[in-house]
């Protein structure tokens, strides 16, 4: 009964921290970024700060090029591998101390699809899905895609492991 007692606690100090945050709720749909035609994309007004970090780093580092190991050196790079750019980007905001290559990432934070971010590892690659929008180094809607860069399409997810960031919240299915 004190298990159940305190689960129940739990869910209800997740959905007080998402109202008074002006987060949706659980199972309410988050809004999506919306990326300009510039290339740059800008954080919905009721993202959580750490997401608003996100798409802010993610900024800075679109259109650089692709470097296999770029990243991992130095949080400042002349270019970026996948995940290099995914790592840059969670660091941003606070969730990453240093950069992880894509099979950490297959292990990192929480499993299944966060609300806000969602992380796409295997392998060989990794990409994030950050309000909506597509954040990866290839297959990106700028440049030669080829590169850190947004895109509004998504792209196939069969092969990967997702993942969330633990510390944002998170969609709590309800029945």
């Amino acid at each position: 009964m004190r298990r159940g007692m305190a689960h129940l606690l739990a869910v209800c100090c997740l959905l007080a921290a998402a109202h008074a945050t002006g987060a949706p709720g659980a199972g309410a749909k988050v809004p999506d970024a919306t990326l300009l035609p510039s290339g740059r994309a800008v954080a919905p007004a009721s993202a959580p700060p750490a997401v608003k970090a996100m798409i802010e780093a993610a900024n800075r580092i679109r259109n650089r090029p692709y470097r296999w190991g770029g990243g991992h050196r130095s949080w400042s790079s002349r270019g970026y591998d996948c995940s290099g750019s995914v790592s840059y980007v969670m660091h941003a905001a606070g969730l990453l101390e240093s950069p992880l290559d894509s099979r950490g990432f297959m292990r990192w934070g929480g499993g299944g699809p966060g609300q806000w971010v969602r992380i796409y590892a295997n392998d060989g690659h990794v990409f994030a899905v950050i309000a909506g929008l597509r954040w990866d180094t290839s297959m990106t809607t700028e440049g030669d895609g080829h590169g850190p860069g947004w895109s509004e399409e998504m792209r196939s997810t069969g092969g990967f492991r997702v993942r969330h960031p633990l510390g944002l919240l998170r969609a709590i299915p309800l029945g």
